[in-house]
C-alpha cells in the first residue's frame, strides 16, 4: 500500500507522461540500473519471499530496492517518451 501510494506520489512529480526532458538527460536516466550485484540480491530475496522466508531485515531490504525500482521506472518511462521511445520494465 505504502509503495503504491509513493509512486502514486512520485508519478504526479516526475510527470511520466509529458516527455520534457532533454535529449542528453534523457539518455543518461535510461543507462541508470542496478549493479549485477544488486540484481542477483533482488533475486535472492524474491525467491526466499516465494517460500515465506523473508526475514524483516531482508523484507525492508527488497522494499528498499522495489521503491528504487519504482522511482527508476517512473523517470524512465519519462526519458523514453522524451526520446519517443516505448516502455521496457526493470524488476519483474
Amino acid at each position: 500500500m505504502v509503495r503504491s501510494i509513493e509512486s502514486s506520489i512520485l508519478g504526479r512529480v516526475i510527470q511520466p507522461d509529458k516527455g520534457d526532458l532533454p535529449p542528453d538527460l534523457a539518455k543518461y536516466v535510461l543507462t541508470l540500473d542496478f549493479p549485477e550485484t544488486d540484481h542477483q540480491r533482488i533475486a535472492e530475496l524474491s525467491e526466499k519471499a516465494q517460500q515465506g522466508t523473508l526475514s524483516a531485515q531482508e523484507q525492508a531490504e527488497l522494499d528498499g530496492f522495489l521503491h528504487v525500482n519504482d522511482f527508476l521506472m517512473i523517470i524512465q518511462s519519462k526519458a523514453r517518451l522524451s526520446l519517443g521511445r516505448s516502455p521496457d520494465r526493470r524488476i519483474a
